[in-house]
């Protein structure tokens, strides 16, 4: 039976999270003076993140583009950002959640456009796993499958804690539910994809 490993935090996860946020609020006040060093620091640190993110809600086809969008709107908002209970990383994934919804509207209307009598829906697309994004089992291909098997508020909540990397507070922020719920419902999700997995197996 395959294991799915762990999320729990690490025992210096808070402390580590904690000097990460101060060092990235002074980072973001720099880049809010148009400081370009700034910004660059910024946009390496959550670009790995925000690819694969991007990736599974898109494709990876059209994730840099994607990504590119999301920034280019970072930067154009960044004077009115303010320090909350999502921080940075959480703003920024919350416009990147924006952009993918905005392509599935986009991507919509093309097919409809081109095809009429398509009856592929926005966001059936194949799942791609990055090599280094889920950590929830050695079996990349079984994961693909069984992920796609969720439902979509499944999906979306374990993309933006697994593969984003935002904490549960932050996902909380970012789809407006309470942090003890985002927990909950991560536990229900792994559990029903844990169920899926081993049903597959059997």
């Amino acid at each position: 039976m395959r294991k799915i490993r762990n999320v729990a935090p690490r025992p210096n996860e808070a402390q580590d999270s904690a000097v990460v946020a101060i060092d990235q609020q002074a980072e973001v006040l720099e880049a809010q003076r148009g400081d370009e060093d700034a910004w660059e620091n910024l946009y390496r640190r959550v670009y790995p993140r925000l690819r694969a993110y991007l990736a599974r809600k898109v494709g990876a086809n059209d994730a840099e583009d994607a990504v590119n969008e999301t920034m280019a709107r970072a930067v154009a908002g960044i004077d009115n950002f303010r320090f909350g209970e999502a921080g940075f990383d959480g703003w920024v994934f919350g416009i990147a959640r924006n952009v993918a919804a905005e392509h599935y509207r986009q991507a919509d209307r093309r097919r409809r456009q081109v095809a009429a009598g398509q009856q592929v829906a926005a966001g059936t697309e194949p799942l791609e796993v990055p090599g280094d994004g889920l950590v929830l089992a050695d079996d990349q291909e079984l994961v693909r499958r069984q992920f796609a098997r969720l439902s979509p508020a499944e999906q979306e909540l374990l993309e933006l804690r697994v593969v984003a990397g935002l904490s549960a507070d932050e996902v909380a922020a970012v789809l407006g539910k309470r942090p003890g719920a985002v927990r909950t419902a991560q536990s229900r999700a792994l559990e029903h994809l844990r169920r899926l997995m081993e049903g597959d197996d059997a």
